[in-house]
């Protein structure tokens, strides 16, 4: 079965250009520029004029809790699979605190079974550290796994890893890039136990970035970059939060696949939610955008804005986080922590660019090109010949109003509900396979696992 997609606009590697993609099965067989009139155009079963779209390769989300197995109330992985595909999310890379655990190899064989038979789009998972099982790290498979995951603060699932033997243990016996969850949680308690005895038992949201604040945030990340740095483990910090963190990563880029690892050891991704809020946000949506670590300042919402192109920050993923809206209640202690974005990260980053905040070009290359640089991920992330065809169509200068009914997570709400967004996702290609059209979700087929160039 061979698609052909023609008078695009393609964003890839830095270029924009208008063009032609023929797909063949589940692979981009040629890519033709319009200014090209030395090759004929493939014939094609099937054409799209996608005049005045622009196409860009699938996203790779690499920071996700789709919550099964274990926590299938509040979502699962056929359900925010659905809601990648109507983001332009064709890969995504699962966290390990679920029920039961991703910390032994037989719960990770369990999910990727999971993964085969539920999901709409491309899969990978986490495996979980602990301080018991630093003896499984060497035996997990590097073309399989995308790396381990390791909670240096306290978050959802108690995962916390925070006695320094074990932290040693794990970066150093690790072979797999570690990705960190930090915050210090020796200072959450005692800031939190100070904001009970002032404002009471649960404490309103708006004081949530005071418990978890820039210390919290800054002391945890040193430690792991110091760790990385005196073992030589491949560190990645997750949802990067504060300003000050920023001042411990470098800007020099990575390498392409195969080389990454020999180019930048430690690196940083961005999340969504604190790219788009500022704590004075609390007093409108509450503890819709209660997450770990907190939303913070403005000033540190600039400054993580101006690291996605100053190369500070190098990659941006969602912590996609659905909890039903009833456990969402309360205050800094009762509510849950975490919110639904994979479904809307694309077009929110989009928006950011419309806003002059970072051109479209980094847009592709923070959500498709880097992250599969970081975890070498096989055939995916970039249009090239050859490369599994994971494509979004997206079409611009098309205002729109995110309403409840559009939401895909299980979860059914999201704290974007009542925004406009200029650009829509027309189409999803995941493999070859049309998975979403305009509004539509095509389940016919389903995602494959990632397989790693290790």
């Amino acid at each position: 079965m061979k698609t052909r997609i023609e008078n695009a606009t393609l964003i890839n590697e830095g270029q924009r250009f208008i063009g032609t993609i023929t797909i063949e099965d589940d692979k981009i067989m040629s890519i033709l520029p319009a200014s090209d009139t030395t090759h004929a155009i493939p014939e094609a079963d099937s054409v799209i004029d996608a005049e005045g779209l622009y196409l860009i390769p699938g996203v790779i989300d690499e920071h996700v809790h789709f919550r099964e197995p274990g926590l299938t109330h509040k979502a699962d992985i056929a359900s925010e699979s659905r809601a990648a595909a109507a983001g332009g999310v064709t890969s995504y890379m699962d966290m390990p605190n679920v029920i039961p655990q991703t910390t032994a190899l037989e719960a990770l064989e369990a999910k990727w079974k999971l993964g085969a038979e539920k999901s709409l789009v491309n899969y990978s998972f986490f495996f979980g550290a602990t301080h018991t099982n630093a003896d499984l790290l060497e035996r997990l498979d590097p073309r399989r796994v995308c790396g381990v995951k390791l909670f240096m603060g306290s978050s959802t699932g108690n995962m916390l890893v925070d006695r320094a033997e074990s932290l040693h243990d794990i970066f150093a016996r690790s072979p797999l890039l570690i990705m960190t969850h930090c915050e210090d949680s020796t200072l959450i308690s005692a800031r939190l136990k100070a904001c009970r005895e002032r404002y009471g038992d649960d404490p309103d949201v708006c004081h949530h970035a005071e418990i978890r604040n820039e210390e919290v945030c800054f002391r945890s990340t040193e430690l792991a970059v110091q760790l990385a740095h005196e073992t030589g483990a491949r560190l990645h910090v997750a949802h990067v939060s504060t300003a000050r963190e920023l001042s411990l990563f470098s800007t020099a880029p990575l390498q392409d696949n195969a080389g990454c690892l020999n180019g930048k050891s430690v690196t940083a991704e961005a999340c969504i939610a604190h790219l788009l809020y500022t704590e004075a946000d609390y007093a409108r949506l509450g503890t819709r955008i209660k997450c770990n670590p907190a939303i913070k300042t403005e000033a540190d919402r600039t400054a993580l804005r101006r690291a996605l192109t100053d190369g500070h920050i190098d990659t941006v993923a969602t912590d996609h986080a659905p909890h039903l809206w009833s456990e969402k209640e309360g205050g800094c202690v009762k509510a849950a922590s975490g919110m639904p974005m994979v479904q809307f990260s694309l077009v929110s980053m989009l928006k950011r660019a419309d806003e002059g905040v970072l051109s479209m070009e980094r847009v592709v290359e923070l959500m498709c090109h880097t992250p599969a640089r970081l975890f070498q991920i096989q055939g995916r992330g970039f249009l090239r010949e050859g490369a599994q065809a994971d494509l979004v169509l997206l079409r611009p200068s098309t205002p729109w109003t995110l309403r409840l009914c559009d939401i895909l997570s299980k979860c059914g709400w999201s704290p974007l509900e009542g925004e406009t967004f200029n650009w829509a996702v027309e189409r999803t290609y995941c493999n070859g396979h049309l998975v979403y059209h305009h509004g539509q979700i095509h389940a016919d087929s389903r995602g494959q696992q990632i397989i790693f160039n290790r």
